[in-house]
């Protein structure tokens, strides 16, 4: 049986290229989550008054990657301390989220947070909700690292090699 999470970790281009890379990931899509708007544009969400969150749809094989799993390796990919912000992006759409359609996941996800939070001394500020919308984001932001391998990406290029090796 197939689920489906929707993770916001900054920019969108390394947060999909990262997931993606996870066996057990079945397909990722990046689109823009609980947008005030329907169907925003890139430029749209970029202004901020979308209050949209550039998200990664992830639809995975909780068999062979558990959403706690899937969970502990995307923190491994964002500053779970800092708000509307990640490496180099700054603004509201580059938050940083865990948004859920199932409800059995709201406990898994609140473990998890709380695991994390024992690592820091500042609040954890990953919002966690269920989600709202999903809109796609537009083709050219699809697999944009597969296009452009060049291309920039707040994820350290290291954590695409342990993705890989990731074994349940």
């Amino acid at each position: 049986m197939m689920k489906t999470i929707y993770l916001a970790g900054g920019c969108f281009w390394g947060t999909q290229h990262f997931l993606s890379l996870i066996p057990g990931v079945v397909a990722t899509e990046t689109g823009y989550a609980n947008s005030l708007i329907p169907d925003p544009t890139y430029q749209e969400v970029c202004t901020g008054r979308t209050d949209a969150a550039e998200t990664v749809k992830v639809d995975y094989d909780p068999e062979r990657v558990p959403l706690a799993d899937m969970l502990r390796l995307y923190f491994m990919t964002i500053d779970p301390t800092t708000v509307d912000r990640q490496g180099h992006d700054t603004g509201r759409q580059y938050r940083t989220g865990i948004y859920y359609t199932d409800p059995a996941d709201e406990p898994i996800i609140a473990d998890e947070i709380n695991r994390l939070a024992s690592k820091y001394t500042q609040p954890i500020r990953v919002e966690i909700r269920p989600l709202g919308n999903f809109y796609p984001a537009e083709e050219y932001h699809q697999e944009y690292l597969l296009k452009n391998p060049g291309g920039y990406c707040h994820v350290n290029p290291e954590l695409f090699r342990i993705a890989r090796q990731y074994k349940h």
